[in-house]
């Protein structure tokens, strides 16, 4: 046996040891588990015998009530300590298959003892020998394993920075409790081990990459230096991975003062949602608030417009091409996702301060009760120097005071008696007792036939009000749709000199087109957002000071309208961005949203860091892709080898049909288990699933599917971005279908979804970013 087989054995007995202390610390936790479950449903079962209930007094009430309330805490606290339990138990489930992934012999300067530490995705502590068997990968002196190769080293504790001598890095594969591959690097992480996990065939989920973390990377992860992180890396750079393991992070430094409710990702889509959603309870933390930017808008403005979402805008920019409104369309997206039209807005909020505000009449039973004309000449009684919503406040309670006194007069209408007699019985009986316990009225209240007819007039009236109430408390008087039609129908600038702001020379048609969609109930999607801009600003804004971190990707396809717009839903957090400018694929991504935030955090608060180095793509489909784009030098490939992508060219729809169900069919054949066929639009898609479904298995992935599985899917292009699969079948890679300047990152965007294996499939002439691609980087095959 020669020396690395004897270090082999010696590695495979410690993990045989740190397994068998794992297993005994479960066994232990399940017997805990067990009784306080029992505990648990024993406390609930009993929690009113164990609580003397008596409100004879206020002294007993009072007892009584710190009873019930130390009964309560006592049940809290168990359920607390059983979650605990539950959730150290799953860690050690993950321990005792694979203990840990890294070994780091590290001497501190002035110390003559050189530490082993073994890092893993949970810590692991031995009470007896007053060790870590395991430390977290988030532990300060982890930091090591991922930043520092042999040599001089040092790392950043609580009490300040550490240093010393790292003499060993190691890397594990163990599965099963069995060490499968070992193996000493002198760089950050050895080729070894990302060769090995990179090469594995995509999961409809995301996984944690704890393993296989890179230094820049980790300066990502446990970067707590500035409000705003912006992360721009290129294609398959390990961007959204390093995003979540610092969620994980954060949750782990600031266990004490954070909890996961306290952070919010923005992410693309539902689909996307769904692949990263099981990265942090991998690593035993809760996931954080995960939204889209759309869902946000659609529960604020849902109800009052048929509202346009990202991909409806995407499916009509790539479609309409030929409509003769397209063009202005284009100009109007772009303009209206600027901060100049915020500040078009923010001077008609100035202007609405002194006059011009438009309000609804409240109505009732189809009579005007307050005219829009009192609520307006209300309005502007209240001195300019009290701001627009705190206004709208003291409108609000002058209209429901105003209708409550209105409410009394009604009473007496024909209708309220026409309602009494159709009452039920219940409702008599529920009125009594609620009056009863009340103690408003004796029990003869209801043998008076006067008194009876007020109390159910009351009663009838009361009820029929109360969504009109509900109604001017939600400030629903304000006349918002007019009011932001009016910033396009000429009358909400004509207060001051149009020159003054930015306009576009097309304004005047971007103004009719807007206004035409509006008025057929129709809310753009680039209209959405300012629209509740201009609402939150007169309504008063809904901010949320409780989240700590907002987190965004694909931070490339927010316009800074809608950055500025987040920054001041979230006054109080702090900002990561990730995305790649190559990856712009919407009509309003100009580039410059990335520097608006830059500008408005300040160099002092923002840390900028740009990744270089693609992972999920071979060599050879990175070469090929990078060649499209004008800063191709940008981006460097790990050398994973793998096929060059095949071009296949055909001018019968039948032939095309058949090559692409001939690959599906191979790939399957092979168990390749993620494959997309992704074409340009959900028009596309339908076209596709309709030629193939008969020929081969595939399925049809649509805007409002919720999740992503290993199958054969066929994609929209812009459904497809931030996922990744084993092999990538572009349907139409024509120049009839990716031949404009425009749609460049959107070709880019499509190719570089593909892991392992990439073939593009032409009807016609072949798009122009794969014609000025060297000749070398792919392969034409028909």
């Amino acid at each position: 046996m020669n020396q690395w087989e004897t270090e082999w054995q010696r590695e495979q007995e410690r993990v045989n040891s740190v397994v068998d202390q794992v297993k005994k610390k479960m066994n232990v936790l399940e017997e805990h588990l067990g009784g306080k479950k029992e505990d648990v449903v024993q406390i609930r079962k009993d929690f009113w015998e164990d609580v003397t209930v008596n409100f004879d007094d206020a002294h007993e009430a009072a007892e009584t009530a710190a009873s019930i309330k130390q009964q309560a805490e006592l049940l809290s606290e168990l359920e607390r300590s059983h979650k605990n339990a539950e959730d150290q138990k799953k860690s050690l489930v993950k321990l005792s298959d694979s203990p840990y992934f890294g070994r780091i012999d590290f001497k501190e300067e002035k110390d003559a003892k050189t530490d082993r530490i073994y890092l893993g995705i949970a810590s692991f502590y031995d009470e007896k020998a007053d060790e870590f068997l395991v430390y977290d990968w988030r532990a300060p002196i982890s930091s090591l394993y991922y930043d520092h190769s042999i040599g001089r080293a040092e790392y950043e504790a609580p009490e300040g920075t550490v240093s010393g001598e790292m003499e060993l890095k190691r890397q594990y594969i163990i599965r099963n409790a069995q060490i499968k591959s070992m193996f000493d690097t002198g760089v950050t992480i050895g080729d070894e081990l990302l060769q090995e996990v990179l090469s594995r065939q995509a999961n409809p989920q995301m996984k944690s990459i704890v393993a296989t973390i890179q230094k820049e990377q980790n300066q990502i992860i446990r970067n707590t230096k500035g409000n705003l992180l912006i992360v721009q890396g290129a294609a398959g750079c390990g961007k959204t991975s390093a995003a979540l393991q610092r969620v994980a992070y954060l949750l782990y430094r600031y266990r004490e003062t954070l909890s996961a409710n306290q952070i919010v990702l923005f992410s693309p889509n539902n689909v996307f949602n769904s692949y990263v959603s099981n990265v942090l309870p991998e690593l035993g933390e809760e996931n954080m608030l995960q939204t889209t930017f759309q869902q946000y808008v659609y529960h604020h403005l849902g109800d009052s417009y048929n509202l346009e979402d990202p991909l409806e805008q995407m499916e009509a920019v790539l479609t309409a091409e030929d409509h003769p409104d397209h063009k202005v369309r284009l100009e109007g997206i772009r303009f209206k996702a600027s901060l100049d039209f915020m500040n078009v807005i923010e001077a008609y909020i100035a202007h609405l301060r002194n006059e011009d505000m438009l309000f609804k009449s409240v109505s009732f039973r189809g009579r005007v009760l307050i005219s829009a004309e009192q609520i307006k000449e209300k309005f502007y009684s209240f001195s300019f120097s009290v701001s627009i919503p705190d206004r709208m406040k003291l409108v609000s309670e002058w209209l429901v005071s105003e209708v409550r006194r209105l409410e009394k007069t009604e009473r007496k209408k024909p209708w309220v008696e026409e309602k009494i007699q159709l009452l039920d019985k219940e409702v008599y009986v529920r009125l009594y007792q609620k009056l009863k316990k009340k103690k408003q009225y004796t029990e003869d209240s209801f043998n008076d036939f006067e008194q009876e007819q007020r109390l159910l007039s009351a009663y009838v009236v009361s009820k029929a009000f109360k969504p009109l109430k509900k109604w001017i408390k939600s400030l629903t008087f304000i006349n918002l749709k007019e009011l932001y039609m009016r910033l396009f129908t000429g009358e909400g600038l004509s207060w001051e000199r149009k020159e003054k702001y930015l306009l576009p020379g097309s304004w005047k048609e971007i103004a009719r087109l807007t206004a035409e969609t509006l008025s057929n109930g129709e809310l753009l999607y680039e209209d959405a957002t300012p629209y509740l801009y201009l609402k939150e600003r007169l309504e008063g804004f809904q901010t949320n000071t409780a989240v700590r971190y907002v987190f965004i990707d694909e931070a490339q396809d927010y316009s800074p309208f809608q950055f500025a717009f987040i920054q001041r839903l979230f006054p109080r957090s702090k900002m990561t961005v990730l995305g790649d400018l190559n990856q712009s694929i919407y009509a309003h991504s100009t580039g410059d949203a990335f520097q608006m935030l830059y500008e408005r955090y300040g160099k002092d608060h923002t840390e900028r860091i740009i990744l270089t180095r693609s992972y999920r793509s071979t060599r050879q489909i990175v070469e090929f892709t990078r060649e499209m784009l004008h800063e191709k030098e940008s981006i460097i490939p790990f050398n994973r080898d793998g096929e060059k992508p095949v071009l296949k060219q055909y001018e019968k729809k039948e032939d095309h049909t058949r090559a692409i169900a001939d690959i599906i069919r191979k790939l399957q054949d092979k168990q390749v288990k993620t494959i997309a066929v992704i074409c340009k639009t959900a028009k596309e898609c339908e076209e596709a699933y309709e030629s193939l479904k008969d020929k081969v298995h595939v399925e049809l992935m649509k805007k409002d599917s919720s999740s992503f599985k290993q199958d054969t899917l066929i994609i929209p292009s812009y459904l497809a971005k931030g996922i990744e699969f084993d092999a990538v079948l572009v349907y139409d890679a024509s120049n009839l279908q990716y031949g404009k300047e425009r749609e460049r990152r959107l070709f880019y965007t499509v190719c570089t979804r593909a892991m392992h294996e990439l073939y593009l499939f032409c009807r016609g002439a072949i798009s122009p970013f794969i014609t000025a691609v060297p000749q070398d980087t792919f392969v034409r095959d028909n």
